[in-house]
C-alpha cells in the first residue's frame, strides 16, 4: 500500500513535523498529501502558480486551495513574476526556490516532492540519452538538503488507481501533454517505444539506478579503507597533478599528522594545501574574502549566505543551556541592533566569563580552529565588537544573569539538523 511506502519512509529518515508538501495538485502530489493527512501527519500544502497558462493556472491553484481548506490543511500560494524565461530549467529553479522559502516560513525542515517510480526511470534515461557517468545513473536521490521524495518506489498506475478510489480530483495541466518539453517526449514518445523492445523497460531504468547505487556504495567504502585511492581520488577531483611519489609524500605527512588537534598544512600548489587533523584530511584552497553581512533590527528569520538566522523572545527559563556547538544561544539584551557578518581586522570580544576583551585572532587561535575556517564563520555583531561566534561561544556582555531575554539560532539553509 502507498500509505505503507510512505509512513516507513518516513519512519526511515526519523523525519519531524511540520511537513511542506510540494502541491502542484496533479495526480502525484494529490496523492501524496491525502495519504499523509489520512495518516495524521502536520502538513501545509504549498502551490506555486507558474502563472504561464492564464485561467487554467488559475483554475489548479484553486482547486489545490479547495481540497486543502475541505481536509483543513494550512494552504500558501504564490504567483510566479511573468518576467522569469518559459523554459523546463527556468520552472524548476523558480520552483525550489520557492519550497525552500516556505521551509524557512513554516519553520520546517521537511519539503516532500512527489516524484514517482515511473519519473526516476525517466531521469535515468535522460541522463543516459545526455551523456553520464555512473553518479547520474543513480536516478533521482530520496534525500537531497531539505528535499525528501517518499513515492520513488511507488508507480504511477498505482498513484492514478487511489486518486480513482478515493475520489480525488486532480489537476490535468494540459502542458504535460506538449512534446516540446523533453521530459514529455521521452514519457509520451521515447518510452511507449522502448517498450516495444522491452515491456519492462521502466523496470530495467530503476533497476541500473539501483545498481548505481550499490556500486557507488562500494567504491565509497573501498576509498575509505584504500588511502592511496582516496589520495589519488582527492587529487583528480581538485584538478592536481600527481604521480606514485607525490601520493607517497602526501600519505607519509597524513600518517604522522593525523593526530593533531589544531592541523597542519602541507602545499601542493600555489593555489592548494592539504589539511590534516585528527577528523581527517582534505584539500583546502585559497579563497576570497567573504563580506557577506546582514543588519538585524527586529525578531524573526533572516537568510544569511548558506544559513538561516533566528531570534526571538524568550518566554520561559530553560531549564538547561544549549552546547555552543549547537548554534543556539540564550542572550540576555537591552535592544536588537545587530550585524550577522564574518570577521574583520579589528574585531574584538569580551570572552564568556572573561574580565577583560581581547582580539578575535586570538580568540579563534585559542579555540584550536583552523586558520582556513575561520573565515567562514558567522558572527553576530555590534560594530567591531562580536558578541557571539556562532558554534563557539557568546560574549560576556549578553550573558544570561537571571532570565534571558532572547533566543538565538543559526542553521544551514539546504540541510538537515
Amino acid at each position: 500500500m502507498i500509505s505503507d511506502s510512505v509512513k516507513n519512509f518516513i519512519d526511515k529518515y526519523k523525519l519531524k513535523e511540520p511537513f511542506i508538501v510540494a502541491f502542484s495538485g496533479g495526480y502525484d502530489s494529490m496523492c501524496l498529501l491525502d495519504v499523509l493527512n489520512r495518516l495524521g501527519y502536520q502538513t501545509v500544502a504549498v502551490h506555486l502558480n507558474h502563472n504561464w497558462r492564464g485561467k487554467e493556472s488559475d483554475s489548479e491553484e484553486e482547486n489545490c486551495k479547495n481540497y486543502a481548506k475541505k481536509h483543513n490543511i494550512p494552504f500558501y500560494s504564490e504567483i510566479l513574476p511573468k518576467n522569469i524565461e518559459q523554459t523546463e530549467t527556468a520552472a524548476r529553479e523558480a520552483r525550489y526556490e520557492f519550497f525552500e522559502r516556505c521551509a524557512v516560513k513554516f519553520d520546517s525542515n521537511v519539503v516532500f516532492t512527489a516524484h514517482n517510480y515511473d519519473d526516476n526511470a525517466e531521469t535515468v534515461l535522460y541522463r543516459i540519452i545526455k551523456g553520464t557517468g555512473t553518479l547520474g545513473l543513480q536516478g533521482i536521490k530520496e534525500n537531497r538538503g531539505v528535499f525528501y521524495r517518499p513515492l520513488l518506489s511507488v508507480k504511477r498506475l498505482d498513484i492514478e488507481q487511489y486518486c480513482k478510489e478515493n475520489g480525488l480530483k486532480p489537476n490535468c495541466d494540459s502542458s504535460n501533454e506538449n512534446v516540446k518539453y523533453k521530459r514529455n517526449l521521452i514519457r509520451k514518445k521515447i518510452i511507449p517505444l522502448l517498450e516495444e523492445i522491452n515491456p519492462s523497460v521502466k523496470k530495467a531504468l530503476n533497476s541500473l539506478a539501483d545498481i548505481a547505487k550499490s556500486d557507488a556504495e562500494l567504491l565509497e567504502n573501498f576509498a575509505k579503507e584504500n588511502i592511496n585511492y582516496r589520495i589519488r581520488n582527492l587529487l583528480i577531483e581538485n584538478n592536481l597533478d600527481y604521480d606514485r611519489k607525490k601520493i607517497e609524500e602526501i600519505k607519509f605527512f597524513i600518517e604522522n599528522n593525523i593526530d593533531s588537534k589544531s592541523g597542519k598544512k602541507m602545499s601542493l600548489s600555489s593555489e592548494a594545501w592539504l589539511f590534516v587533523n585528527q577528523d581527517g584530511f582534505k584539500i583546502i584552497k585559497k579563497q576570497a574574502k567573504n563580506n557577506t553581512q546582514i543588519i538585524i533590527k527586529k525578531e524573526g528569520k533572516y537568510l544569511f549566505d548558506n544559513y538561516i538566522f533566528t531570534i526571538k523572545k524568550c518566554l520561559n527559563v530553560p531549564k538547561s543551556f544549549p552546547k555552543d556547538a549547537e548554534f543556539k544561544a540564550y542572550i540576555n539584551i537591552d535592544k536588537i541592533d545587530f550585524t550577522l557578518r564574518y570577521r574583520k581586522n579589528g574585531d574584538i570580544i569580551h570572552p564568556f566569563g572573561c574580565s577583560g576583551t581581547q582580539k578575535i585572532k586570538k580568540y579563534l587561535n585559542e579555540k584550536k580552529i583552523p586558520n582556513h575556517e575561520k573565515d567562514k564563520i558567522p558572527m553576530l555583531c555590534n560594530g567591531e565588537e562580536v558578541l557571539w561566534v556562532a558554534g563557539y561561544g557568546i560574549s560576556d556582555k549578553i550573558k544570561v544573569i537571571n532570565k534571558p531575554t532572547h533566543i538565538i539560532e543559526l542553521r544551514g539553509n539546504n540541510e538537515q539538523y
